[in-house]
């Protein structure tokens, strides 16, 4: 069966128009479905510009379904999946607000140092929203939150809801592995850990500083130290500092 949205016999009216080139000005008519046309004078092509990501912008049959993708839709299904997976997360952990407003403060540093650092967002943001997700599993195997059984028990859920959500499976490959050592560095790392590790660090201060206030000579200390990228101890200032 084809899919609704594509089906000609379901347009309503507008399903068929025109748009000007953005290089020469002239009108160039689109369907609906179409992801890009070309320009029949001057040959440049462009993306749809009322174009319905829909479903397009996660679902992983899209390129079979609408043909090839252009890069901003790419980039749309990558900002879409994030706020999914943030949806998800909040799902399995359903009343917990605690361990969901920890992973949405991740989730925001994360997002700020890692557009400074020039990370691959789609997976940093992933494992920011999914990198406590083993906690639950963890107290209830092995009666303890400690961050070895975080680490054990987050990458199988955090697969299965990326799995269901259409994740590529590199992405999931890539978030899996931080997930599954976030609170442990190796020798060498990416900077998709590195920055998901100090916006971690910062919230996880934070918590801290709730429950026993450090003097901020030591939390200057701790920054100078234990931080990966200069971004995150620059927020780790702004945050713990002011």
């Amino acid at each position: 069966m084809k899919c609704p949205g594509q089906d000609s016999r379901y347009w309503k009216p507008g399903a068929i128009f025109e748009a000007k080139c953005p290089e020469c000005g002239e009108t160039v008519e689109f369907f609906k479905d179409d992801t890009t046309r070309k320009c029949g004078h001057c040959g440049h092509r462009f993306t749809n510009p009322k174009l319905d990501f829909g479903c397009a912008a996660y679902c992983k049959f899209a390129d079979q379904c609408i043909g090839t993708l252009p890069p901003e839709i790419l980039a749309q299904r990558d900002d879409l999946l994030k706020d999914r997976i943030a949806i998800e997360m909040k799902r399995y952990f359903k009343q917990d607000f605690k361990r969901i407003g920890h992973a949405s403060r991740v989730a925001r540093y994360a997002q700020k140092i890692g557009v400074s650092e020039g990370g691959n967002m789609a997976v940093i943001l992933a494992s920011a929203y999914l990198h406590d997700i083993g906690i639950h599993e963890a107290e209830k195997k092995h009666h303890s939150t400690a961050a070895v059984y975080q680490e054990l028990e987050g990458p199988p859920i955090a697969r299965s809801i990326m799995e269901k959500l259409g994740a590529a499976e590199n992405l999931i490959k890539e978030v899996c592995d931080i997930i599954g050592h976030h609170h442990h560095p190796r020798d060498e790392e990416t900077l998709n850990f590195k920055v998901l590790y100090d916006a971690d660090l910062i919230a996880n201060i934070e918590d801290n500083q709730k429950e026993k206030p450090s003097e901020p000579e030591k939390i200057i200390k701790t920054i100078d130290s234990s931080f990966f990228t200069e971004n995150g101890k620059k927020t780790a200032a702004e945050q713990l500092l002011n």
